[in-house]
Parts: C-alpha cells; structure tokens; sequence
C-alpha cells in the first residue's frame, strides 16, 4: 500500500472509530433503565422494550444500510445516521412516566435506525483500504469505539440522570451526538473504482499453493444472493444470534444485576463501564488473533469461555468479582463484533460487504430482542437472573459446536489480483 493510501486508510478507520464512539450510546441503556424502573416506576420488562426495540430495528436497518453504503457511499449513510440518531434522542426527551410509546419511537426506533446506518457505514469503508492480512486488526479497531463508548457514557449519563432528570439527559445526550457523528461522517469515504490493497508476498504464495491462511484473499466477491445460499452463511448466523443473546442481555441489564447481586452497592454505571472497556479489548484482541489463527478457531475460544461465564455468573456477588465478570463478559461479546465481520468479508469478500455483513448481523439483533426481552420476562417472574444465565449458557455451547463443523466456502476462482497503486488519493 502507498503512503497516500495508508494515510486516507487510516483517516477513515479513525473517523469510523469515533461515530462509533458517539453511537455506542446505545449501550448505555441499563443505566437509563434503572432510573426509569427507580422514578417513573417502570417495571423490568417494560424498561427492556425501548432496548430491545433498538437492537432490532438496528439490526434491520444494518441490512439495507450495507446496501446503500455499497451504492452510494459511506459519507452520505452515516451522516443521515448521525441525523436520525440525535433526533431520536431528543424525541424520546419528550415522553413522560407514562408515555412508553414515545421512548420506543425516539430510542427504539428513531434512534436504532441511525445507529445502524452509521454502523454499517463505517467498518466497510475501512476494511477495503486494507489488504487481507489486516481486515481483522482494522475491524477490531473501526468497531470498538461501539463498545467502549460506555466508560464514558454512562457515568455522563449516571451523573446526567442525577442532576437534571431523564427528559434533559435525552435532550443533552441527542444534541451532542448529532454534531459529533455528522461532522465525522464527512470523514468517510471508499477507495476508488479498481484499487487493490497491496497482499503481502507470503499471503501471494499460500494462495499460489492452495493453503487455508487466516488471511488469504477471497478469490469470489459474492453478492448477497449468492451468499445466503451457502452453508457457511447458515452457520454464520446461528453462531452470531446465539452470541448475541448472552452478550446483549448482560449489556441491557448490567446495573440492574448490580443491584440484584451486590445487596444494595452502587456500582452500576462503574460495571457498566467496565464492562465497555472489556467489550472494546475484545473487540481488538480478537481481530489480531484471528489474523494469526483464522477467525473460526478465535469463535470456538470464545464460545466456550463466554459459557463458562454464564454459568459461573451467578456466584459474583461481590465487586470485585462482579467486575472481573462483566470484563471477561464484555471481552466476549467484543470479540464476536470484529470477528463476525471480518469473517463474513474472509468467506465472502469485500465488494459487497457492506449488505452481506447487514444480512449476517441481523443475527446479531434476533439474539439482542431475545436476550434482552427474555430476561426482562424471567426476572419479573422468578425475582432472578438464574434462569437467563443457564439458557445463555446452553446456546455459548451450542455456537462452541457450530464453529468446529464450518469452513470457509471452496475457492470458485484461483487468480490473484496484482496491486494497483492508488494514486489520485485526497
């Protein structure tokens, strides 16, 4: 890659990062939750539907988001992210106690939508200015900002909720969020038609030789019909939706499980963080070790180990321990962030990333409605998390079995395409 290519490379990683940085509000649920559960006295389930609302029409939107950012562009889908994003914020500002509906419009809706379109619009654009042998390093990169954004949001929404109340919080946190991604987005952009990210000469050679390298060029760039009728496409998405289901439903309920299991601690929003900063490493981590070891053998690590959480889960019951926990849990659920999508561009290329990886994530937001709507359920019927935990654990194993029976598509094509220098970069 020359040196023009790296620079804009880098410039649209990092201007992913940071909507990614602005748009992780959404994690920053359970602490909103617990306010409206404390003074507006919503009850669990109920203060789980804006949440659960938001991850499934963010999923959704993830699908025709890839498609638009494939046709027309990072830099327009995530400024129109960044727009409904803010806005959404500001109308569920608006609700009262007894006003449900609006909070699920403007966060549910309004809100998921343009975290969505800002999400899809970033990772894409990024990984294509990269060759093969770094798509995982720069996914992990681009995605945790999504996920580290709760260091800091939420104890600026803990001190916000603490201050000037719920309606002022979604006032503040909406309009700041709307300049932020906006003035970022204009940030993005794709390489030019034809460019070619330089291969590292040993990835050349293992191609050449037929090996199964982590980071071996995809040989096809398969559009979406033709990747949903794979096998591996099938796979994918079972493993990612029931990921998704233990991560996302510790994400949605992390403060009200410190209140739960730490006998009237108010460790929250710190949890809540730490769980971020987990969930960022992992998302990092786990695109390095999938470039060194390929990215199926890092899901099978990662399965595995999240199970064992969810089972030793319950037994935290003191900050400290409750702590590591949401660590290794956040790092977990981070690791599935970067290594979904840079799976999904290694099995199937990257000229159509954008709706291929929009149709494997809707995974991600059937395993988020469930997580989250089914601990609601359960807590409001047994007063406990037990339950939730043991069915999360069932479904870690499960994808643990999954991802030693899948293997990447065979090769359709076994041309290597030489690098084109980029040399009208801006």
């Amino acid at each position: 890659m020359d040196r023009s290519a790296a620079t804009r490379g880098w410039i649209v990683t990092l201007a992913g990062l940071g909507i990614n940085l602005a748009l992780g509000v959404l994690y920053s649920w359970s602490v909103i939750a617990k306010t409206l559960t404390a003074e507006w006295g919503w009850s669990a389930g109920s203060a789980s539907i804006p949440y659960a609302v938001g991850v499934g029409v963010f999923a959704l939107t993830m699908v025709f988001a890839g498609r638009a950012q494939d046709r027309f562009g990072p830099r327009l889908v995530a400024t129109l992210g960044g727009a409904l994003t803010g806005t959404g914020l500001i109308v569920a500002g608006f609700a009262g106690p007894d006003q449900l509906p609006l909070v699920v419009l403007g966060f549910g809706v309004l809100a998921g939508a343009g975290i969505g379109l800002g999400y899809a619009a970033a990772t894409p654009a990024a990984v294509k200015w990269f060759p093969p042998e770094r798509k995982g390093l720069i996914t992990g990169l681009v995605v945790s900002g999504f996920g580290l954004a709760s260091v800091y949001i939420a104890p600026v929404t803990s001190a916000l909720l603490g201050g000037v109340g719920v309606n002022t919080t979604f006032f503040v946190l909406g309009g700041s969020f709307l300049v932020i991604t906006i003035g970022l987005a204009q940030l993005l952009s794709d390489p030019p038609e034809g460019y070619v990210p330089a291969v590292a000469p040993a990835q050349i050679a293992a191609v050449a030789g037929g090996a199964d390298t982590p980071a071996a060029p995809v040989s096809h760039d398969y559009d979406w019909r033709e990747m949903i009728r794979t096998r591996q496409f099938v796979l994918l998405w079972l493993m990612y939706a029931c990921s998704a289901f233990a991560g996302l439903m510790i994400i949605g309920h992390m403060a009200k499980i410190a209140a739960a299991q730490l006998s009237g601690i108010e460790l929250g929003f710190v949890l809540v963080a730490v769980l971020a900063i987990g969930n960022a490493a992992g998302r990092i981590v786990a695109g390095i070790v999938s470039d060194r070891i390929g990215g199926l053998k890092t899901m099978f690590v990662v399965f595995a180990f999240q199970a064992g959480l969810m089972l030793l889960l319950p037994r935290a019951v003191s900050p400290v321990t409750l702590a590591v926990a949401a660590a290794l849990i956040g790092f977990c659920y981070g690791s599935n962030l970067s290594l979904f999508p840079s799976t999904t561009a290694g099995f199937f290329g990257t000229k159509h990333l954008g709706v291929n990886y929009g149709l494997v994530f809707t995974a991600w937001g059937v395993g988020g409605v469930f997580g989250s709507m089914s601990a609601g359920t359960i807590v409001d019927s047994t007063g406990s998390y037990a339950t939730a935990y043991a069915v999360a654990a069932v479904l870690c194993v499960f994808a643990a079995g999954l991802s030693l029976i899948t293997r990447p598509p065979a090769p359709k094509m076994a041309t290597v395409v030489e690098h084109k220098p980029l040399r009208d970069a801006a």
